[in-house]
């Protein structure tokens, strides 16, 4: 605030700095939002994925357990 009341070059140099260092926060934040949300929706996808898998995997291991035994080789313990 002190940079914006004097009128000396250098206080008007550090004013101009403070603002272009406010709007390079500002455009940080907006990416940052923009950022967020690309990475929201690839954790859905992907998400939407793995559950595509899971559900393929535990298919896969409800089949094999409906396979009938099978023949041991060698000796059996009684």
């Amino acid at each position: 605030m002190l940079a914006s009341i004097l009128n000396s070059p250098k206080a008007i140099e550090i004013n101009i700095s403070i603002v272009r260092a406010f709007i390079a926060l500002r455009q940080y934040a907006l990416g940052y939002a923009e950022l967020n949300q690309k990475l929201e929706s690839f954790m859905i996808e992907t998400n939407m994925q793995f559950n595509d898998i899971y559900q393929a995997l535990t298919e896969l291991a409800s089949a094999k357990a409906i396979e009938k035994p099978k023949n041991h080789i060698g000796f059996l313990r009684i």
